[in-house]
């Protein structure tokens, strides 16, 4: 396999990229590609396209237990992180499993608003000179 030089400095621009993001921008990152995959697991499934569908979910169902296993339960918001992200892990692998879409849309909105709350709660410490 002959190496592509634009693929090796793509690759090393993601990686310096998301060494220098913050915790938020981390998050909002994450949720985007949650929903991307959601959201590309719903057009696979159309066209019955089982792999496609596996590999989208396998990326959330990822997502989502890389994002539950770096709560810290000090916190008490952890706590009904942690059931959410199960909540939606739980969504990926019955969609995966029995090709049930049917609550990928409620689980697609609430990932945006969960997101949108981030961000908007990371300009207001901005602004306050608050960490988030």
């Amino acid at each position: 396999m002959v190496n592509n030089p634009y693929q090796q400095y793509s690759q090393q621009y993601k990686q310096q990229s998301v060494m220098s993001m913050t915790a938020v921008e981390m998050l909002t990152a994450l949720y985007d590609a949650a929903m991307k995959d959601f959201e590309l697991a719903k057009i696979a499934n159309e066209k019955k396209d089982i792999q496609g569908v596996n590999k989208n979910l396998q990326k959330v169902q990822a997502i989502f237990r890389y994002l539950r296993g770096n709560l810290d339960f000090k916190y008490e918001v952890s706590k009904n992180l942690d059931q959410l992200y199960e909540y939606f892990l739980n969504v990926a692998i019955q969609a995966n499993i029995k090709k049930d879409f049917s609550q990928v849309d409620d689980v697609i909105v609430m990932i945006k608003e969960l997101r949108d709350t981030y961000v908007q709660a990371d300009k207001i410490a901005r602004t306050s000179g608050a960490v988030v």
